[in-house]
């Protein structure tokens, strides 16, 4: 089963020091054995969530990777490379679902799962599933298992008060005022490089299809 090699992490380590097109270029060969090696590992990555999840089925490693190549032209910093190899697996790069996420970077790697930051007309339409089903949502978040891996969602750019067409008695409000809905696991180098990595990985994103299933519930 494919794995992620160490010489792909090193590279990224490399590369956080070295962030620039002269290094860059110097180092292409490096950059591309890596860049294989992870399109390789989102392969067998993707076969092995297809099990749970067949709408994974419709895309592979190369597709679901996103550039390296960072856009500066908006960012005060004018690094011109990611520090990481990350991967969209149904999330994100336009999408509007609820989906799952790999970030490797050395030291801060990660596995998330749901929608981050959609656009107004979704978000409304999962803020009114949460109020109305509140219960099947908490039944999902709460879970054992899901607890043990997920303790609680994502927070960031959470509004101060519960956004208007609800009720500010709603008893689901805490969540209403979430701007995504995203869940996070991260991921120590060691088990980055695990021979077992891809069904480790698996376990975890398994956990996070009911949560991806309510959110996508109102598009269905």
């Amino acid at each position: 089963m494919n794995s992620i090699k160490p010489e792909t992490l090193t590279f990224l380590k490399n590369l956080t020091v070295n962030n620039n097109r002269e290094w860059f270029n110097e180092n292409k060969a490096t950059y591309t054995e890596s860049q294989e090696n992870v399109i390789a590992f989102l392969d067998g990555l993707i076969k092995e969530m297809s099990g749970f999840d067949e709408e994974l089925g419709k895309i592979d490693g190369k597709k679901s990777l996103f550039r390296i190549y960072r856009d500066t032209r908006f960012s005060k910093d004018k690094s011109p490379y990611k520090t990481n190899f990350g991967a969209s697996l149904g999330m994100g790069k336009g999408s509007q679902k609820g989906g799952y996420y790999l970030h490797l970077e050395p030291g801060k790697s990660f596995l998330a799962g749901g929608i981050y930051m959609p656009e107004s007309s979704v978000l409304k339409e999962v803020r009114k599933e949460i109020s109305l089903y509140g219960e099947d949502f908490l039944k999902i978040i709460n879970n054992k298992e899901f607890k043990k891996y997920f303790p609680e969602l994502d927070q960031d750019d959470k509004l101060k008060k519960i956004p208007q067409g609800f009720e500010k008695e709603d008893p689901m409000g805490e969540y209403l005022k979430l701007k995504s809905f995203i869940v996070v696991y991260n991921l120590k180098d060691e088990e980055i490089l695990d021979k077992n990595a891809i069904k480790n990985f698996t376990k975890v994103f398994k956990l996070m299809k009911p949560f991806n299933d309510f959110l996508n519930a109102p598009f269905l």
